[in-house]
């Protein structure tokens, strides 16, 4: 039997530069050196290390499956050295995903944003690992049912045999901290219920009707895991390619629509998400609008060929500028909703305070 590889994404937030727009090279430089001696030793077959805005993003292939203590030891002490490294720097919010001073056990649920999953290598294994700065989990689930579930988009769906079937959606409520499977199409109706509120139900995982992983998204959610709002949750997303999985092109699809997310400025407004260029990957006008870059690799005997920069095409251009367009619009409502989030999504900023302190001057009516 073939040897699985597992394929772990893990992303922090250590230290902004300059504030919240993009990160300093020695950060990288530390995750780097961190990292070539774990693959060194054996402890990973190869990695990457890359960064969205003022997030450092972990790339790991290894064979010890998924929620690894091991493998996310390694990734939980890369962030500390980098945020020392940020410290010594007096970058901006050093350290403001790292939620624990001592790891314990799995990184999952202590700040940093994970994306796993474990899988026999096909004859070609095309991956996609997309990363994103200033939004939220839930940004993840219109492109994902648009690459899984919509013919109008992913072609496949309709005209190979080997995807006509559909897909199965994992589902997760974090806020009642449960889970659902959906099956699609026959669910489809079901699966949108759920999945088009972006706040509570997020898309963790898809799978073929075989099941056979196809994707994996991180779900954490910052303010939920703290109980206090400390920044957005700039989620992780791996998609497997190809053989009766969508097509690279179908994958980057969902992404020239530029959708309305939450997050933006102090994690508190919605923007539309912006396909970008890893140069361009630099959130500055009001510390967004949020962005989105796609790592193209074939993962070959485990190892990462790439990456490819799969947004830096200027078929995006236009996503880019109706984003700027729709960034245009709500910037001009202020503080008004629905630009800002609404009241229930305040719940971790200054509203609870300004409430306690103005509440004996309400009156009843």
């Amino acid at each position: 039997m073939a040897e699985k590889i597992t394929l772990s994404v893990i992303k922090a937030d250590v230290g902004g530069y300059v504030g919240h727009s993009s990160i300093h090279q020695n950060l990288l430089d530390v995750a780097k050196e961190r990292l070539s001696k774990a693959k060194d030793s054996g402890m990973i077959v190869d990695f990457h290390v890359t960064r969205v805005g003022d997030d450092l993003e972990l790339i790991m292939t290894h064979e010890r499956g998924v929620d690894n203590e091991e493998i996310h030891q390694l990734a939980w002490n890369t962030f500390v050295a980098a945020t020392e490294e940020a410290k010594r720097l007096k970058l901006y919010g050093a350290g403001q995903d790292l939620l624990s001073d001592a790891f314990s056990g799995n990184i999952k649920g202590m700040g940093p944003g994970v994306a796993e999953m474990e899988f026999v290598e096909r004859k070609s294994e095309p991956v996609i690992v997309f990363m994103a700065d200033k939004t939220s989990p839930g940004a993840w689930n219109l492109p994902l049912f648009k690459m899984f579930a919509d013919p109008f988009n992913t072609a496949g769906l309709v005209i190979d045999p080997t995807m006509h079937e559909g897909f199965n959606f994992d589902v997760v409520d974090v806020y009642g901290h449960k889970a659902i499977t959906l099956s699609c199409p026959e669910e489809m109706y079901d699966l949108l219920m759920f999945i088009g509120a972006m706040r509570r139900f997020m898309i963790r995982r898809v799978y073929r009707k075989d099941g056979e992983i196809c994707a994996a998204a991180s779900t954490q959610k910052l303010s939920l895991i703290a109980g206090r709002y400390i920044g957005k949750d700039d989620p992780v997303l791996i998609v497997r390619c190809q053989s009766g999985m969508p097509a690279v092109g179908e994958a980057l699809e969902p992404f020239a629509f530029p959708h309305i997310v939450e997050g933006w400025m102090r994690g508190s407004h919605h923007g539309p998400l912006m396909p970008v260029p890893f140069y361009e990957a630099n959130p500055s006008r009001f510390d967004g609008p949020p962005r989105v870059i796609a790592a193209g690799f074939q993962i070959t005997n485990g190892h990462l060929i790439g990456p490819r920069d799969l947004f830096d095409d200027p078929s995006f251009d236009r996503a880019r500028q109706l984003a700027n367009e729709i960034g245009d619009y709500l910037r001009t409502h202020g503080p008004f909703e629905p630009h800002r989030l609404g009241l229930d999504d305040l719940e971790y900023t200054t509203m609870p305070q300004l409430m306690k302190k103005l509440e004996d001057r309400f009156r009843p009516e």
